[in-house]
């Protein structure tokens, strides 16, 4: 069994931060491409920002240059810092994982946090 765990989020005021956290546990062999979604009332699921095994990054428009994502693999666990925080980045907060399991290192899964919930109000 794998299970991802996210923490860290809460209420803050515009223009203020917070780090999310994302740790992986279980039976876990390698873990691949990770990412952070959100998804607010009423909208679809989108994808915040995506950190590959190389440390590549990717980032949605609406987020660059406030937010910064990244991984610690010894530790299974995943980071996003969000600085400069909006009002519209209010959402839950989801981790997801391409994941290899030990005595199935041919399959990747895919795994999802339950969300941490972020609101930015004043």
């Amino acid at each position: 069994q794998v299970q991802l765990a996210e923490s860290g989020g809460g209420l803050v005021q515009p223009g203020g931060s917070l780090r999310l956290s994302c740790a992986a546990s279980g039976s876990i062999f390698s873990i691949n491409v990770m990412g952070w979604y959100r998804q607010a009332p009423g909208k679809q699921r989108e994808l915040v920002a995506g950190i590959t095994s190389s440390n590549r990054k990717n980032y949605a428009d609406s987020v660059k240059g406030r937010f910064t994502i990244s991984r610690d693999d010894a530790k299974n666990t995943m980071y996003l810092q969000m600085n400069s925080l909006k009002p519209e980045d209010t959402a839950v907060y989801l981790c997801n994982a391409d994941i290899r399991r030990w005595g199935a290192t041919h399959v990747v899964e895919s795994h999802w946090g339950q969300g941490t919930q972020v609101t930015v109000s004043s």
